[in-house]
């Protein structure tokens, strides 16, 4: 497949060589961390300001070819994959800080730029940006996705921490949605419309996000439990006692092996919590005490603690890692990775019910998550070549999924919906579903922004 020739021709005359067809580039915008594959798009195109996106946008639109915006790459539900072929956006060159407002403790970045570049620029301002999904993924894919990650619990989701945004429509219009302001009640939450919608509805050039101050004192430690169990339900008992985690994290045993042989650890192979506490001194040792005290209560032991920088660094980049390192523990294997979202009462049931699954379909499948929000997740390892072990690792994630549903839960906590959730989608939302297609529609009526993904199919 190819553009069209006049198209291609226009996106030329504007881009230059920030126009590829070649093989390779193209290639490389097929594929992604997911399990999910696509065919390649039928060029890449690399605009550098929210005016060239909008001639881009405004172009495709005409001529009716696809537009998938990219950021790197690091989704897992096959959100950015160009199933219908098309232009893949790539955003990786609109990376500028744009504006650090310290006093308002507000950043304005473009697309591109990553978690880790901005709290880089931040050092010297007492600042960082919480939101921490493990990759250094691109802010504006955040946005498009929803994310979180390991801090959710205390700082909240991107949902939580992008105030305004400026967007692009598919027609080329750009709009400019929210305000610096900390609070509005004008009209709808367009900014609420656009973080998720996994760019189906369009195309964000600029976020202005929240910021919060760089923690007084920081402590972290790890803790392995007999069983899972008694692991999550330890963090239930700590959430329900109000100490303020900043993060709390849980992995289990095939997970705690998984770091032994990828990054040297020597953690017991048991369930693990993996805790942080940020803020005063004072308030961090009496908050670690109340922890180890409801801890020890569910059988506890080994506290490590992490009592450096460098210690917790290390600690986090374990964690962060988990995905490649529960590879290894099948050589050549592929990862089916899903995630759910319960209420916290749920949640050791919830676990548990997923555990035994795996169990009985004979899979070696790590889990591991977010627990202080409801949030888990397992990777799933199977045979790419075994149409069997992937049609197992199917029952479990949509298992799962259900059984998230049946207490009030979410097919997805953080991961999104991409192409991988997009059948479950009806179980959760109904009629609702069938809206989001309508709202879609209005804003892309010719269904060129990242179609195949999250909304129903049109008629």
């Amino acid at each position: 497949m190819s553009l069209p020739p006049d198209l291609s021709g226009r996106l030329r005359g504007i881009l230059g060589t920030r126009l590829s067809e070649t093989a390779a580039d193209r290639g490389h915008h097929a594929q992604s961390e997911s399990f999910h594959r696509s065919p390649a798009p039928d060029a890449v195109a690399w605009p550098e300001s929210a005016e060239e996106v909008a001639v881009i946008l405004r172009a495709c639109n005409e001529a009716r070819v696809p537009v998938i915006a990219w950021g790197t790459g690091t989704s897992l539900e096959g959100h950015a994959l160009p199933v219908q072929g098309g232009l893949s956006l790539d955003l990786s060159r609109m990376d500028k800080v744009l504006e650090v407002r310290p006093e308002d403790m507000q950043a304005s970045v473009q697309p591109g730029v990553t978690r880790e570049a901005l709290n880089t620029e931040l050092r010297a301002t007492g600042l960082f940006f919480p939101v921490d999904p493990g990759a250094n993924a691109s802010l504006g894919g955040m946005a498009a996705t929803r994310a979180s990650g390991t801090t959710a619990v205390r700082y909240g989701t991107m949902r939580d921490n992008v105030l305004a945004l400026q967007v692009v429509l598919a027609d080329g219009r750009i709009i400019r949605t929210g305000t610096r302001a900390a609070k509005s009640s004008a009209g709808y939450d367009l900014t609420g419309l656009f973080v998720g919608s996994e760019g189906t509805l369009g195309v964000i050039t600029e976020l202005t996000l929240r910021l919060h101050g760089q923690p007084e004192e920081v402590a972290a430690a790890v803790c392995a439990f007999d069983s899972l169990d008694h692991a999550v339900e330890c963090v239930s008992a700590t959430i329900q006692s109000g100490i303020p985690m900043a993060r709390i994290e849980f992995v289990d045993a095939a997970s705690a092996r998984a770091f032994n042989l990828h990054s040297g650890s020597s953690l017991p192979e048991q369930p693990h919590l993996m805790i942080e506490f940020h803020g005063s001194p004072n308030a961090v040792r009496e908050d670690a005490a109340r922890f180890g005290d409801i801890a020890a209560e569910f059988g506890a032991r080994g506290f490590d603690w992490a009592t450096t920088a460098e210690d917790r660094a290390r600690l986090w980049r374990m964690r962060h890692g988990a995905y490649h390192a529960c590879l290894a523990l099948r050589p050549g294997a592929s990862g089916l990775i899903t995630d759910v979202c319960v209420p916290m009462s749920h949640l050791p049931a919830a676990v548990h019910a997923a555990a035994e699954d795996i169990a009985a379909e004979g899979l070696i499948g790590p889990i591991l998550g977010h627990v202080g929000d409801g949030n888990f997740h397992s990777l799933l390892l199977v045979d790419p070549a075994s149409p069997d072990e992937i049609a197992a690792a199917k029952r479990i994630a949509t298992r799962m999924a259900e059984r998230a549903l049946a207490v009030g839960g979410t097919i997805s906590g953080e991961h999104g919906i991409g192409i991988g959730k997009r059948g479950l989608m009806a179980a959760q939302h109904g009629e609702g579903w069938q809206l989001m297609g309508q709202i879609k529609a209005a804003l892309d009526p010719r269904g060129i922004l990242n179609p195949g993904k999250l909304v129903p199919d049109r008629n």
